[in-house]
């Protein structure tokens, strides 16, 4: 299904400033194209873009939550592109393009604990925006930001010279700087959470060795930008999905998703990256048991099998019955 044509509630902005922030990663003001405010949202949210007709990825916002008058994103040129980053990168100052409304599935924990903030490359997007709203709640956290070489350090100078600057730590590959995850886990307290964004590999060592070094599941915060590579060599088995609301049985097979099969019989759910990482297509379940394969459910929510992403997720049972 073509992502423009689901229920976005797409809102028309303008790009008001596009500037170079680091090698390879442009950032880009966004103002909504009329005199009304965009939605407000919460730090580690993130906004589709359609980039070009029929071409939509998602962003996080990096911006202060409290600005009302505008969003921020930046983007890596990716290499190779798939298209979208090359996209965006041709955006021009003045150019009017449509996102989505704020979501977020990646949001800080409330809480006493410090948050630990761990970015790498382009992932400093989110983590940017917790940053700034946990300095403006004077909650106590500390910013960890790898990157291959200090050119490719998005917002260096913004984090390095900020009224927070006192709690950043920046790493560099060239110059042989590595983050030490056993030092930060010697400190970590019951209350502390842990948040990363970054490179797939990069997210999956932080997290595995975090979790080596006692960190509890249930502490460890992520965000993918893209699915792991393997996510997409698991086999399926057919199975039923029944319609709530309906009752009507449909079968789906063992090479096609939930989502593909319902908008060929007309029932349009919602989506967008259409690999597990973005939450635009969750659908409530009320029976069956589910063949979770997405990166945005938690242990815990996965584990009641009252909601799935049937863009990629499965039935581990013959037949679920959806709200819909």
């Amino acid at each position: 299904m073509n992502p423009a044509t689901g229920s976005h509630g797409w809102m028309t902005v303008t790009v008001t400033a596009k500037v170079m922030e680091a090698e390879g990663i442009c950032a880009f003001r966004l103002q909504a194209a009329s005199t009304e405010m965009l939605p407000r949202f919460t730090a580690g949210a993130h906004i589709d873009v359609e980039v070009a007709p029929g071409l939509v990825r998602q962003y996080s916002l990096c911006n202060p939550s409290n600005q009302e008058r505008g969003y921020e994103i930046a983007v890596l040129l990716a290499e190779p592109s798939r298209g979208g980053s090359a996209a965006m990168h041709a955006v021009t100052v003045g150019q009017q393009i449509r996102i989505s409304a704020p979501r977020n599935n990646f949001g800080l924990i409330p809480g006493s604990g410090r948050a630990i903030l761990v970015a790498g490359g382009v992932g400093i997007t989110p983590i940017l925006a917790m940053a700034e709203e946990l300095h403006a709640q004077a909650r106590p956290f500390e910013l960890h930001f790898s990157t291959r070489s200090p050119a490719r350090a998005a917002f260096r100078q913004r984090l390095a010279h900020g009224p927070f600057a006192a709690h950043v730590r920046f790493y560099s590959d060239s110059e042989d700087q590595k983050i030490d995850l056993a030092d930060i886990a010697r400190s970590r307290g019951p209350d502390d959470h842990l948040y990363v964004c970054g490179p797939t590999g990069f997210m999956d060592f932080v997290l595995g060795e975090s979790e080596r070094l006692g960190w509890h599941k249930d502490q460890l915060h992520k965000e993918y930008f893209s699915a792991p590579a393997s996510a997409g060599e698991q086999d399926g088995e057919a199975f039923e999905v029944r319609i709530a609301s309906t009752g009507e049985v449909f079968p789906i097979p063992a090479d096609k998703s939930v989502v593909e099969v319902l908008a060929r019989h007309g029932i349009e759910i919602p989506t967008s990256c259409e690999q597990g990482i973005c939450g635009t297509c969750i659908t409530g379940v009320l029976s069956g048991v589910i063949d979770h394969r997405d990166f945005v459910l938690s242990d815990a929510e996965k584990a009641r099998h009252d909601q799935f992403t049937p863009c990629c997720s499965r039935a581990a049972c013959r037949m679920i019955e959806l709200d819909l």
